[in-house]
């Protein structure tokens, strides 16, 4: 019987015979928000901003790659949270010709669940993280989308008109296996 348990971000799949393997659980998030408008600042200085389209708070985990970066961009991309004539959500961003505003945000990978202080333990070294978040904002780009951005590492001032409100969560899983019973 396998038994699987969340340690400190990993899942482990515990066999009878004592075998395990380690599968990553957390991986590239964004929260993703539909807007009308948005901007960001930096000491009161805009440094992107953008009419309607997306607000994507982007946070990168240990681990991530080219591959996270890739499947977040195309999700983003062809992401269908825009109304159709009938009022239901079939259109992306490239169908309704928006725009996003890409914000590095490691809070996401905010751990509170012991104390009263989050651990951000599970978020990328900040040289990865702005390498990936950078590499985002391209393969965005390569699929049409104008992408703004913010400051890396910088405190932000980020102005979001909400617009529905709609907001979705996006998180890459890892494919979980399970190895075979050993044979008697």
């Amino acid at each position: 019987m396998h038994v699987p348990a969340v340690i400190s971000g990993w899942i482990e799949i515990e066999r009878q015979t004592g075998h395990h393997t380690k599968l990553k659980s957390d991986t590239v998030k964004a929260v993703v928000q539909r807007v009308t408008q948005a901007k960001v600042s930096v000491c009161g200085q805009t440094v992107g901003a953008i009419a309607a389209g997306l607000v994507v708070l982007l946070a990168i985990g240990r681990g991530d790659g080219e591959d996270e970066a890739r499947w977040m961009a195309n999700k983003i991309a062809h992401l269908r949270i825009f109304e159709d004539e009938a009022g239901k959500f079939n259109r992306s961003i490239l169908d309704v010709g928006g725009q996003v505003l890409l914000v590095s945000q490691f809070t996401l990978y905010g751990d509170a669940r012991k104390g009263r202080r989050p651990s951000f333990t599970e978020a990328a070294p900040p040289d990865v993280a702005e390498s990936l978040v950078n590499r985002v904002a391209q393969l965005l780009v390569v699929h049409g989308v104008p992408v703004a951005s913010g400051r890396f590492q910088a405190h932000m001032l980020v102005e979001i008109h909400n617009d529905g409100p709609v907001t979705i969560i996006l998180d890459k899983q890892p494919t979980r296996r399970v190895l075979p019973e050993p044979a008697d």
